[in-house]
């Protein structure tokens, strides 16, 4: 693939191969966004000790899948799956919520689509 472009045609920005991924810290503040706009769409108060050992949380998988996270990063509804598989169930026993209502929350926050 070539770095020129045809007239009236945008540069690619996205899905470039051997593109980088995530810094650490675009990683971390993700992971936080994402938690607080599931808790929200959950209209949860979460102490902050909560939120902070569920970010830990959510952070320790994410970095533990980077690569496979990476290579399906354009693909929201994997994710969303793999969140509800890997991490949604520590989560909700962390903060005392039941696993369905949680597992809504974040697709809405995260995916945008309801199930």
């Amino acid at each position: 693939m070539s770095s020129k472009t045809t007239p009236g045609t945008p540069p690619v920005k996205h899905n470039i191969p051997g593109q980088k991924l995530p810094s650490a810290r675009g990683i971390r503040r993700a992971c936080s966004k994402e938690l607080y706009r599931t808790a929200k769409r959950l209209k949860l108060y979460v102490s902050p000790e909560l939120m902070k050992q569920a970010e830990e949380l959510y952070y320790g998988k994410v970095i533990g899948n980077l690569l496979w996270i990476g290579e399906n990063r354009d693909n929201r509804k994997k994710l969303c799956d793999w969140w509800n598989a890997d991490v949604s169930s520590e989560l909700a026993a962390l903060w005392s919520v039941e696993l369905e209502p949680l597992q809504r929350a974040f697709q809405q926050a995260f995916g945008g689509y309801r199930l």
